[in-house]
């Protein structure tokens, strides 16, 4: 039984944004503030824009994909909508502030405002109105759609109250492993809630992984959904066709299957080329060698005895 361990927190080094690049986007951040403040002082002068940093930043899950890309949700809040304009009209509002940024055009997204980096990130802007003394939540705009209630920092507080250090370096893998498949894989936010409903501490990242993997597809084998644990409480996977689904659940399948044969492997090299064939290349190669076997009790200590070890 090979120990990758130590691989995994290697991995989980590789899939961070070097200093460089989480300078230049805070950089770019403030830049798209200041140009949306000063764009509504002089054209809408009664709509004051706030912001709010959300999203895989603020939950400290933000990774490098394997394009070398990144991105930043920096919530456009105003308190008031004095002229009532739709939520399409106050979305093209926040476009026009930020237009020739950069070289790139700018996008107008279903549920927010996108700015994209040749430093190979980009910045998305939704926007919400939310008055804290009158409305229990924030109301989202939705293009040619309206405002849909919605609470970003209700997540935050969600996930903060039930995060763990290796949870987090869980859903960086798992994140890590719907780029590199891409194939219309589940978002970021899938795989945090499933992350957050299914997680087992261990000891090891590599069987805590294997557990976490088998658990979610033992729920959605029962329920195929995704239901958001704060507002809007939205089931994440309703709109998912059939093929999409299949997709989904097919390549699950496949990473568990590899995952028990890595965890049972003796061979370190072999084991890691197992992880590596779902996790990607950045993935580390571990040394031709063999694992050194513990006794009986040793191998307890190590898995652990929760509940998913006598269930696979």
């Amino acid at each position: 039984m090979a120990n990758l361990h130590n691989l995994f927190l290697e991995f989980k080094d590789e899939l961070k944004i070097t200093k460089t690049k989480k300078d230049n986007l805070m950089v770019s951040k403030d830049n798209l503030r200041k140009k949306i403040r000063d764009y509504f002082k002089k054209h809408h002068p009664n709509y004051i824009p706030k912001f709010y940093i959300q999203g895989s930043y603020k939950l400290k899950l933000l990774i490098r994909t394997k394009d070398d890309t990144c991105d930043l949700d920096d919530g456009v809040y105003f308190e008031d909508n004095p002229d009532n304009v739709s939520a399409s009209t106050l979305q093209k509002w926040v476009k026009a502030a930020v237009e020739d940024t950069t070289d790139s055009a700018v996008e107008h997204r279903n549920k927010c405002i996108t700015v994209d980096y040749k430093a190979g990130y980009n910045i998305d802007l939704p926007v919400l109105l939310f008055n804290s003394k009158s409305d229990a939540h924030p109301q989202l705009a939705v293009k040619n759609t309206g405002f849909q209630e919605d609470d970003p920092k209700e997540f935050v507080d969600k996930f903060n109250s039930v995060k763990s250090d290796q949870m987090r370096r869980l859903i960086r893998y798992l994140k890590s492993w719907c780029d590199h498949k891409r194939q219309d894989m589940p978002s970021g936010l899938a795989m945090t809630v499933l992350t957050m409903n299914n997680y087992v501490a261990n000891t090891r990242d590599d069987i805590a992984l294997k557990y976490l993997l088998i658990e979610i597809e033992n729920v959605l084998t029962k329920n195929f959904s995704c239901v958001m644990p704060t507002t809007p409480k939205d089931d994440l996977f309703k709109n998912y066709s059939e093929t999409k689904k299949k997709n989904f659940m097919d390549n699950l399948a496949k990473f568990i299957e590899d995952a028990k044969k890595a965890i049972d492997e003796k061979n370190k090299k072999k084991a890691s080329l197992l992880w590596k064939t779902h996790l990607g290349k950045r993935f580390p190669e571990g040394a031709d060698e063999d694992e050194v076997i513990l006794g009986s009790a040793g191998l307890v200590s190590t898995i652990g005895t929760s509940k998913p070890y006598y269930k696979s």
